[in-house]
């Protein structure tokens, strides 16, 4: 049986992906269409986006922002940046509540001689009441 491929490097999908995204502009493009448009395969594509995100994005100031209507694309709009901001601080506040509520809190309870709990859950407290102000300021 011969060696399976690792695919194509992650700076290559990450230079194809922006392409076709640059090319749509200003409309987006759902992933699928980010198949469709770069040849790539779901794998690559998502690992194009995830390239944008941890390198391109900051190396060439492109934000790169996804929407349900719109999917990803390159918004040159401050406001349509600091509605991707706000969508995204929601979801982590929510998923930062839920572990609190789901795992934490019920671990400090049961343990309250733990350290570890207490150290994990007022870390957690501090960046749960972050998002919260951050989601509740005005732009």
């Amino acid at each position: 049986m011969p060696p399976r491929s690792r695919g194509l490097a992650a700076n290559v999908c990450g230079d194809q992906v922006p392409l076709a995204l640059l090319e749509a502009r200003p409309a987006g493009l759902a992933t699928q269409q980010l198949v469709r448009a770069t040849g790539l395969s779901l794998g690559h594509v998502r690992k194009g986006i995830l390239y944008i995100r941890e390198v391109s994005a900051m190396a060439h100031l492109t934000p790169l922002i996804w929407t349900p209507d719109d999917g990803y694309r390159f918004s040159t709009s401050p406001d349509d940046w600091i509605a991707y901001e706000r969508s995204r601080l929601r979801t982590e506040l929510t998923r930062i509540s839920r572990l609190l509520s789901a795992t934490v809190a019920p671990h400090a309870a049961s343990r309250p001689e733990d350290d570890w709990v207490h150290l994990v859950l007022g870390q957690l407290n501090v960046v749960q009441a972050a998002l919260t102000l951050l989601s509740k300021a005005e732009a």
